[in-house]
């Protein structure tokens, strides 16, 4: 099994500048990721790239869902917490940013969930009436 990297992921699902460099590691990331081979990647790598998606490419919510759904999709690949991160996906689909919808999605087993992220989180998560329930500590 091959551990992948962000970057080899990025490589793999952005078409970005045309040069060289770029295009050979743009060749090498889909000859691995289409090798068929038994590949695994870390929840953390795909919190990163969420964010280098977001951040650095410019993708819109729905461009990120796509890629993680072809990501969870393809039989070779091992995702860590394979269901956290799809439940995260659905929150994320609602709304919620990546993050908070992953730190979520990994208290399933909790009666619930503390954040001070009032605004952007927690009443987001109300209005979804997410399980478990998300709360501000007082």
């Amino acid at each position: 099994m091959i551990g992948l990297d962000t970057n080899v992921l990025a490589r793999y699902y952005v078409e970005d500048r045309p040069d060289p460099a770029t295009d050979r590691q743009r060749h090498a990331a889909r000859s691995l990721m289409e090798s068929g081979r038994e590949l695994s990647v870390a929840v953390t790598v795909l919190l990163e790239l969420e964010w280098v998606l977001r951040g650095y490419y410019q993708f819109k919510p729905g461009e990120i869902s796509r890629v993680f759904g072809h990501l969870l999709s393809l039989p070779h690949i091992i995702v860590e917490g394979r269901t956290a991160v799809e439940r995260a996906l659905d929150g994320y689909q609602a709304g919620l940013d990546f993050a908070d919808a992953l730190h979520h999605a990994g208290y399933a087993g909790c009666e619930t969930m503390a954040t001070f992220d009032d605004r952007r989180f927690a009443r987001r998560a109300r209005r979804l009436n997410l399980s478990p329930p998300v709360m501000i500590p007082r």
